[in-house]
């Protein structure tokens, strides 16, 4: 089976490298950095290393927690640092530079992964969430590298989608060493899939173990006061976070809806991907609303309806300097995205119907009062005004989201203490762990 998956990669390369092509129409990274999607390491490595692997900016941002405690354990070890696309380069770049070794994933071709793991050598890999790679795994077995899958979180459409390809499937979890799901449900799908009980077991999720930075109370509110430049007053301001293509005109509507009610509401539109900042500007001034964005270093006054955070890694700065959040993702059918990072700065959250890839966590902060779960653009502007209006209950929200993070603490030191037992013990003359 895995014969025919290889042979149908090779002949499908040609349309990937197309398709690179196209996407760096809107984003010129992925026209950079080829050789790395096939394996060429920019250069071997000769300590001993471990591998972590996340996609994109969701993945790198949740995993920085564990990279630096595996830094802290691990120093004499090399940390090389892959993902998939360029803004999850971008956030290894900007938050750990050159801590670590990074490029991009190679492609799940044999080649590739060979001439991959001849240069690095890793110790052990650490994947985060979900990506099952047959030709990777079946590489890492051969060689005898320890496979340990991290926050591993798999939706029902997402297990129904592998189903389809059973056999090659269950050959492909019975090669890991180790699948530590974000719940028990997440557990049960991989059992479903064909992983065996003994590699699967219930960690957490690591994401709960995020970390606020001394500097950001400081920062949020030096940003906060540039936005209310020329005012006496507070002005309220919130974040729509993460959008995606469609829900952006959504923001927009319910942006009027509420400023009928609040007119010096500020609303800070983050868009997920960075080739769509231009096109969402463009949007918000088709639309006659007064907007700048933060990559321009432009200032806001009284006037200004939006402010367009239209840089990367400052994210979690924009949350704190909010008052409410929005995380997109959820209006539209992309699964939602990470809730918890603004629950932990203590801020009311409010997301769509679609939060399937954050099922678990939308769950705790729903029932502890600390979201509100929307329907569309209507309910949106409701709860947004609501909060907005009302300090005491944004307050109440926003104390709960923190203790629900606080309660869930400590899927990182369970993560870490599995992965010190996997690592194998060091070689004569290899400086001790």
């Amino acid at each position: 089976m895995r014969f025919i998956y290889t042979c149908l990669l090779y002949l499908l390369t040609p349309l990937v490298l197309a398709r690179l092509l196209w996407r760096s129409i809107k984003s010129s990274g992925y026209r950079q950095r080829w050789a790395e999607r096939f394996g060429h390491f920019p250069e071997p490595v000769e300590q001993p290393s471990l591998w972590v692997h996340c996609v994109s900016v969701g993945e790198t941002l949740a995993a920085l927690p564990l990279i630096r405690r595996l830094q802290q354990q691990y120093p004499h070890h090399v940390l090389v640092v892959t993902t998939t696309t360029p803004t999850g380069s971008a956030q290894v770049r900007a938050t750990l530079g050159d801590q670590v070794m990074h490029a991009y994933m190679p492609y799940d071709l044999p080649s590739s992964v060979r001439r991959f793991l001849t240069r690095v050598r890793p110790h052990l890999v650490v994947i985060l969430e979900t990506e099952l790679w047959p030709n990777l795994f079946a590489a890492l077995s051969e060689r005898c590298i320890p496979l340990v899958i991290v926050n591993a979180r798999l939706s029902p459409r997402s297990t129904r989608g592998y189903a389809r390809f059973a056999a090659l499937t269950a050959q492909t979890l019975h090669r890991v060493s180790l699948i530590m799901a974000q719940s028990q449900q997440d557990a049960e799908h991989f059992l479903a899939l064909g992983a065996a009980p003994r590699q699967v077991m219930v960690g957490g999720n690591i994401k709960f173990d995020m970390s606020r930075p001394a500097s950001l109370d400081e920062q949020a509110q030096s940003l906060r006061n540039d936005w209310n430049a020329g005012s006496d007053m507070q002005r309220p301001v919130w974040i729509a976070a993460s959008t995606h293509e469609g829900e952006d005109e959504q923001v927009l509507d319910v942006l009027k809806r509420i400023k009928e009610t609040l007119p010096r509401l500020l609303l800070v539109l983050v868009p997920r991907h960075p080739e769509r900042f231009d096109r969402v500007a463009t949007l918000c001034r088709e639309q006659g609303l007064t907007t700048v964005r933060r990559s321009q270093g432009q200032s806001c006054d009284i006037d200004t309806d939006i402010f367009i955070g239209d840089t990367m890694g400052e994210l979690r700065l924009f949350y704190a300097a909010a008052d409410i959040a929005f995380v997109g993702g959820s209006l539209v059918a992309a699964g939602g995205h990470n809730i918890l990072e603004p629950a932990m700065l203590g801020r009311p959250v409010i997301f769509g119907p679609h939060m399937f890839n954050f099922r678990e966590a939308a769950e705790l902060l729903l029932a502890a009062g600390a979201a509100v779960q929307v329907a569309n653009a209507a309910q949106l502007a409701r709860a947004v005004l609501r909060y907005a209006q009302d300090s005491a209950l944004r307050l109440q929200a926003g104390e709960q989201g923190q203790r629900v993070v606080a309660a869930n603490r400590g899927a990182l030191d369970v993560t870490l203490a599995q992965i010190a037992r996997l690592l194998p013990p060091p070689v004569a003359g290899e400086p001790p762990r």
